[in-house]
This record gives C-alpha cells, sequence and structure tokens, in this order.
C-alpha cells in the first residue's frame, strides 16, 4: 500500500477550492457575478477575512476577476477550473492576526527594555517611513524595520526571530504579497499616527498602552485592508 503524506490544508484554500469545483459545474457561469462576502462567509461558516482570503487566491488562479465597487465575477473562460488551487502561502489576514498576538506582548516588554537607542533609532524609522508614503513606489522597508526593531528590543530573541519570520512570511507569501500589492495601488500607506502612539507609549515605559497601541494599529490594518475593493 503507497501512503502520500496528509498536509493540513489553509482554510481560504478549502474555500477556494470548493468554489472552483462549483465553478467547474458551471454554477455560477462565466460573467456571472459571485454571491457578496457576507453572503459567502455565512454560507461557508467562516470569517469575511477567509473570504477575502479565497478571492485572491481565485484571482490568482484566474478563474475570477475582481471588479472594484462592483463585486466578485467569474474569469469568461473557466480553463483552470479542473485543477485544485495551488497553495499559494499564508493568507494576509492569518498572518496580520499571529502578529496582532506576538507584537503586542512585544511593545510591551519593549516600553520596559528598550534602550535609549533603540528609541532613537524608532524616531528616526517613523520619519522614514513618512517619507517612505509620499513615494509612488513605496516598499514599506521603514514600516517592516520599525516593527522588527521594536521585537528586538523586547529584549528576547525569540520573539525578535519570530517578528522577523512572520514578516518574511508576509513578503514569502504570493497571496499576502498579491494583495498588500494591489490595496498599496489604492493608496494605502502606514498609519503614520498609529505608529507614533506606538513610539509615544515606549518613550514614556508604559508598557499597558505600548501593547494597547499596537494592538489597535494592527486590528486598524485589517480593517483598512477589509475596506478595500
Amino acid at each position: 500500500m503507497q501512503i502520500k503524506t496528509v498536509k493540513p490544508q489553509r482554510l481560504y484554500m478549502q474555500v477556494a477550492d470548493q468554489i472552483r469545483r462549483s465553478i467547474r459545474t458551471g454554477t455560477p457561469a462565466p460573467g456571472e457575478r459571485l454571491p457578496s462576502e457576507r453572503d459567502l462567509a455565512e454560507r461557508f461558516g467562516v470569517s469575511r477575512p477567509t473570504i477575502r482570503e479565497a478571492m485572491i487566491a481565485l484571482e490568482i488562479a484566474a478563474l475570477v476577476e475582481i471588479r472594484s465597487g462592483s463585486g466578485v465575477y467569474v474569469a469568461a473562460t473557466d480553463s483552470a477550473a479542473g485543477q485544485p488551487v495551488l497553495d499559494q502561502g499564508a493568507g494576509p489576514f492569518e498572518i496580520l492576526e499571529a502578529r496582532r498576538v506576538v507584537e503586542a506582548e512585544c511593545a510591551a516588554l519593549a516600553a520596559q527594555r528598550a534602550s535609549s537607542a533603540q528609541l532613537a533609532r524608532l524616531a528616526e524609522l517613523l520619519e522614514e517611513m513618512a517619507a517612505e508614503n509620499l513615494q509612488e513606489n513605496m516598499t514599506e522597508a521603514a514600516d517592516q524595520r520599525f516593527h522588527c526593531l521594536i521585537a528586538e528590543a523586547a529584549g528576547n530573541s525569540v520573539l525578535a526571530s519570530t517578528v522577523d519570520w512572520l514578516w518574511q512570511l508576509r513578503n514569502d507569501s504570493v497571496i499576502s504579497t498579491h494583495f498588500h500589492q494591489r490595496v498599496r495601488l489604492e493608496g494605502s500607506r502606514p498609519i503614520i499616527e498609529d505608529h507614533q502612539r506606538i513610539l509615544g507609549a515606549l518613550q514614556s515605559r508604559d508598557a499597558a498602552a505600548a501593547r494597547d497601541a499596537m494592538t489597535v494599529h494592527l486590528q486598524r490594518v485589517v480593517d483598512t485592508l477589509m475596506a478595500a475593493e
């Protein structure tokens, strides 16, 4: 008997593959609009962010077309519907959920442990972030360094490595990079005011405020991405 390793499948991929199979049977037909995100979330019993990730996966697989302000439509040709949706990496919302859990505690620890030099560097990165936001082809490099430096300032090498890994995961994931590129083209930028509040809490050595500021910031990122067309 030949046995293959059983691999867990990401939730958004399970949803995407079910929709792909429906497209293969002709329901919905090419050119037809899919039900709303909220409706699909209720039908599948998952969150709206999971549905959003599934739609992005189907778009990358050339099975649907996402039309800004209109909805999601089955592509004119469904030639790809015969193949399973390939694993496109960790979804942008599941990465953000993990970041919110880990980085909030990193901020609380950093408020107690950050050196004066690290706080000064965070202030510099905030200025770099504001400058990057004005660039047409911005890269969010300063944003990444800002968050990773806070994790480093927490004084725990495991936490610092975890945050570095989560950012690398964000940058390596096909579905995550595709989605973040889409929202950047729509004008989304790192929220400077949120980062100022985080830095202010760190400078005040207020662990609870730093934790709350990071949590609010990353939830705002989720809300902003969900509001994107």
